[in-house]
């Protein structure tokens, strides 16, 4: 069993890769990190350690861990490409359209800069708690060719996944010392985001005279 000399018993997260690295080796911890670029809540964090861990014990190859781990993540990333890419721009403008405190020319200034600035938002993107899935929708809103969003993908993915996977190989039983280091590093992009929503729409409503401007609508 992988967690015979874990200092804790695996629980929640942890166990249940574990359990899929048991039954299905490599492969299962690809599908871990796939399920994991659909479902944020599931943090790599934790996943990509426990696959370098089990390849130090023997179970999987180093190679393969990355591998299949770096496959997971470009298949998870591509769904969600699929899904921004059916909802598309027209629904995209109509919704926004509805929603208070946001102007049609905002979608205008981030298609805007998506255009200029999408390939390094893509890859950089993989390596940002939270964006990495995310990241994938707006580019398939804005149709990114799909051969350049795959090797952007795929190279970010295996910059991300290596840092993980290594350390977890690395760190051996204490595989899990690596969670306490990115969870500090989620926190940080958690506290930046919350910041950034907080002054937008501080700095929107200040720009409302009296609240009177309709929902979604520029101000005249």
């Amino acid at each position: 069993m992988i967690f015979a000399s874990e200092p804790q018993t695996a629980s929640g997260v942890a166990a249940w890769a574990v359990d899929l690295m048991d039954r299905l080796g490599a492969p299962g911890a690809g599908l871990a990190i796939a399920l994991e670029n659909l479902f944020p809540p599931l943090p790599s964090e934790i996943i990509l350690p426990l696959a370098g861990f089990t390849a130090s014990q023997g179970s999987m190859s180093l190679a393969a861990a990355l591998f299949w781990t770096t496959a997971g993540s470009v298949v998870g990333a591509l769904a969600l490409y699929l899904v921004g890419a059916l909802v598309g721009r027209r629904r995209i403008r109509a919704l926004a359209a509805r929603l208070p405190l946001i102007r049609l020319r905002d979608i205008d200034r981030t298609e805007a800069w998506f255009a200029r600035h999408g390939t390094k938002a893509v890859f950089l993107g993989r390596m940002i708690p939270i964006f990495r899935s995310l990241i994938s929708l707006p580019a398939g809103v804005e149709r990114m060719p799909v051969p350049t969003f795959l090797a952007l993908t795929t190279a970010g993915s295996l910059i991300w996944n290596a840092i993980f996977v290594l350390a977890g190989y690395q760190l051996g039983e204490s595989w899990w010392r690596v969670e306490a280091y990115a969870g500090l590093l989620q926190k940080i992009v958690i506290v930046t985001v919350a910041a950034a929503v907080a002054w937008f729409l501080a700095s929107r409503l200040r720009r409302r005279p009296g609240g009177s401007h309709r929902m979604g609508q520029d101000p005249r």
